[in-house]
């Protein structure tokens, strides 16, 4: 059965790459489970949950039972592609998504694809937890999938504190001392939350002079990165200073995140400089 665009809120796009076509240059059959595959992990990102971090609070894992593809045309080498994906149902425990690959409003190939959640240890099937299903059935309505607070150290600091550890310690290498500061006590902090509660991304702001905040400790978890929380962090935190009063915002930015700053208004200002052993750069936005 023909499956339309607007049947889906979920893509994930790509280009078809030498290695998966054969000798007509059209994609091997193969290939479109993994095209699925791949789809599905960014699906979880779309829903703001680290796949291993979620599983292991849920208790369970995943595991495909059942995987079906249907031909309806072939893709062929350079096409541009869209994968498309929707959870249709969810039984005791298995969830059942449909998927379509489209090129451009062309519909392709559809597949379903069954996964039970079970015990990892014994991969014995265990009921969907409620919060799993109440995740999925609202992204797919058009739910957000995440929570907002602004606060202070002491509201925000397990969630916050946690995952600037993880990326910063953990991940850059960044020394504790440096990383923890008194400046915290005196910062607004914003903390973005999964529906389980995980945190996502944070930051926070400080005032760096009369009428100009300061952004600073921006971390993204390291799976979730490029799916736009980082921005959501942004904005809150450059929207608590407008409302204060400032007219400007600064932060120093890693020299591997400027294009990202960039595309959200601020500008480089000074020459690059080292902090805690990475680059940075000064960028300032005016509010």
């Amino acid at each position: 059965m023909p499956l339309k665009r607007s049947d889906f809120r979920f893509f994930h796009r790509l280009r078809v790459r030498w290695a998966e076509v054969d000798m007509q240059r059209i994609v091997f059959n193969a290939h479109y489970l993994m095209y699925f595959d791949t789809a599905i992990s960014d699906y979880w990102r779309a829903l703001a949950l680290p796949y291993t971090d979620a599983m292991e609070q849920l208790e369970g894992d995943l595991y495909v039972v059942k995987a079906t593809i249907e031909f309806h045309a072939s893709a062929e080498l350079d096409d541009q592609i869209d994968v498309a994906l929707r959870c249709t149902r969810i039984g005791s425990s298995s969830i059942t998504f449909t998927g379509a690959i489209f090129r451009g409003d062309r519909h392709l190939i559809s597949s379903e694809i069954v996964y039970v959640f079970a015990d990892p240890a014994t991969q014995s099937s265990r009921p969907v937890p409620q919060i799993l299903r109440d995740t999925l059935m609202g992204y797919e309505a058009g739910e957000p999938m995440t929570d907002m607070a602004l606060g202070s150290w002491e509201d925000l600091r397990a969630g916050a504190g946690a995952l600037r550890s993880q990326v910063f310690i953990e991940e850059q290498g960044i020394d504790p001392a440096i990383e923890l500061d008194a400046l915290d006590a005196t910062a607004v902090h914003a903390l973005l939350r999964n529906r389980l509660g995980q945190p996502v991304a944070t930051g926070r702001l400080l005032t760096h002079a009369p009428g100009v905040g300061r952004i600073g400790r921006m971390a993204v978890h390291r799976v979730l990165r490029g799916g736009r929380y980082g921005q959501q962090v942004l904005e809150a935190l450059s929207s608590a200073a407008r409302a204060r009063g400032d007219h400007e915002v600064l932060l120093h930015a890693q020299r591997s995140a400027e294009g990202f700053y960039r595309r959200l208004g601020f500008q480089p200002h000074g020459e690059p400089f080292e902090e805690a052993g990475i680059a940075h750069i000064e960028m300032v936005k005016a509010l």
